[in-house]
């Protein structure tokens, strides 16, 4: 059985890009995901930019954005999480159920009500995602039902609010 690390999750410092540049990188073999958290930093506001810390290495991160529903006018707060990344050697080990939990957390105490995901429907769940058709809401981009899915954090949060989620135009160039 694999030891299991033990893992502090912290918000990311401005000392620490260098570090979740590469684990973008590498969790994903390509540079579009470390590209789009370097645009988002510095163009929304708010955002829950969180590592996950093994001995003083990086070797997760995750980012919460905000989204919008089209047409909704209530100013409630609605975030997308994306991306999450974890270093090959550290996957499979609860480093990214972690980060999402703690995520989650700051995203409730900044005033998030509803947060989305475009992600794996068989992971996400466990963590009271639904598929956001049976809220009413798609996704503007296309992509299985499934797949995109909403957790609202207050209960009832979204109440009547429906429609197509707008992400931030900086997912458009990643």
């Amino acid at each position: 059985m694999a030891q299991v690390p033990l893992i502090t999750i912290r918000p990311e410092k401005p000392e620490d890009r260098a570090a979740v540049r590469k684990v973008n990188e590498q969790a994903f073999n390509q540079p579009n995901e470390a590209a789009l958290v370097d645009a988002l930093r510095t163009a929304a506001d708010p955002i829950v930019s969180l590592v996950a810390v093994d001995n003083e290495h990086i070797v997760g991160h995750i980012l919460f954005s905000p989204v919008r529903i089209e047409d909704d006018d209530s100013g409630s707060l609605a975030m997308g999480l994306a991306p999450m990344a974890v270093l090959p050697g550290y996957q499979r080990q609860g480093v990214g159920s972690e980060m999402v939990r703690a995520g989650l957390n700051e995203c409730q105490r900044i005033g998030c009500t509803v947060v989305v995901v475009l992600g794996h429907p068989e992971y996400y769940p466990r963590f009271g995602f639904i598929p956001a058709s049976r809220k009413g809401l798609r996704s503007e981009y296309p992509v299985p039902d499934e797949v995109f899915m909403v957790l609202e954090l207050e209960p009832g949060a979204l109440g009547s609010r429906r429609g197509l989620i707008k992400y931030r135009p900086e997912f458009a160039t990643a």
